[in-house]
């Protein structure tokens, strides 16, 4: 019998495509809402460089602003595809570049956090689901219950405040140490970049910085994470081959988190990498209460300065985050459930 999991990648994969496509079109539109005319939209895309009404109209003409709408749009989606998110007005460098430099600070720090809330969220929804009507079972839902309703923020300042002013464990924010050199940027991230260049000193600062933002991305992750978890494990801990597994007098240890785990474990996948994707989003505020030099720091100095590329730049950029992180969960789940590939 042929495989169905190539037709299965590609339907996933074109399907990505297209809400790309849509996603774009969609900011397009938002622009020209904004900027209806061509001298409009040279001075929201460079700022400060349109310094006058013809300087304006000369740099409409110069990218194409004055073309009929059709033709911008197929520029605007072929100059995205190649990487071409429009120049920084701060910075005065493409886009791509100076989110090169942001991206990966933000990004190791969310997978880091992302990846302590799933493994807390898994193990305390197994937990809560073989131990429910308990009151190890209500304590749980109560704990993330109160993470889940916390913004971001409020969990960033709370931890800031016990764990670095009130018990002086952690430091206040900031990457590293502002007294220490960094390492060469090699991969941009900066653990990484740490190991390669063997500056033990500097990652242990990192690392000492990174706790309390990864813990804040951590709590505000693990609650969802928890309660679909706690809500699958109890539908197959009711499954006849659980029960079946206990008859047999395998202990409960091997039970939950052997054979009913596996098959619980299906409908989280797509929620873990939501979770992922929008702790992106969710990390921008947190930047900003642990002045944390990443995307989130260069959104704020965007938006100060009126600085529209970036903005739209971010923008995409969290956009095909989350359809990404989408199309890996349509793929995870296709492995684990030959039964989707069908669909």
């Amino acid at each position: 019998m042929v495989s169905r999991f190539p037709l299965f990648v590609a339907r996933r994969a074109v399907n990505a495509v297209v809400t790309i496509i849509l996603m774009i079109a969609l900011i397009f539109v938002i622009v020209h809402i904004v900027a209806p005319t061509p001298e409009d939209l040279a001075h929201f895309y460079t700022g400060r460089g349109c310094i006058s009404q013809s300087f304006c109209l000369q740099l409409a003409h110069r990218y194409g602003l004055d073309q009929p709408i059709y033709i911008q749009f197929w520029n605007y989606v072929i100059g995205v595809f190649q990487g071409n998110l429009g120049t920084d007005t701060i910075y005065q460098l493409p886009e791509l570049q100076v989110l090169a430099r942001f991206l990966p600070i933000t990004l190791e720090m969310v997978v880091v956090g992302s990846v302590l809330g799933v493994v807390i969220g898994i193990f305390t929804g197994a937990i809560a689901a073989s131990n429910r009507n308990t009151k190890t079972d209500y304590g749980i839902k109560g704990l993330y219950l109160m993470t889940w309703a916390a913004p971001p923020f409020l969990a960033a300042i709370v931890f800031q405040l016990i764990l670095a002013y009130y018990l002086n464990l952690l430091p206040t924010g900031n990457i590293a140490n502002l007294t220490l050199t960094a390492p060469p940027v090699v991969t941009g991230l900066p653990m990484v970049d740490s190991i390669l260049a063997q500056n033990w000193v500097y990652l242990y600062s990192y690392l000492q910085h990174l706790v309390l933002p990864a813990l804040t991305i951590a709590v505000i992750s693990f609650g969802s994470i928890t309660r679909i978890t706690r809500a699958s494990m109890i539908d197959a801990l009711d499954k006849d081959y659980v029960k079946l597994a206990y008859m047999k007098g395998l202990p409960k240890r091997s039970v939950v988190y052997g054979t009913a785990f596996r098959n619980a474990i299906i409908p989280i996948i797509t929620l873990i990498a939501i979770t992922f994707a929008f702790a992106v989003g969710g990390a921008l505020v947190v930047e900003y209460i642990f002045n944390y030099h990443g995307i989130g720091y260069f959104t704020l100095q965007a938006v100060y300065a009126f600085d529209y590329p970036a903005v739209l730049a971010i923008t995409i950029i969290i956009g095909l985050s989350v359809i990404i992180a989408n199309f890996i969960a349509d793929i995870l789940y296709g492995v684990m459930d030959p039964r989707v590939r069908l669909t």
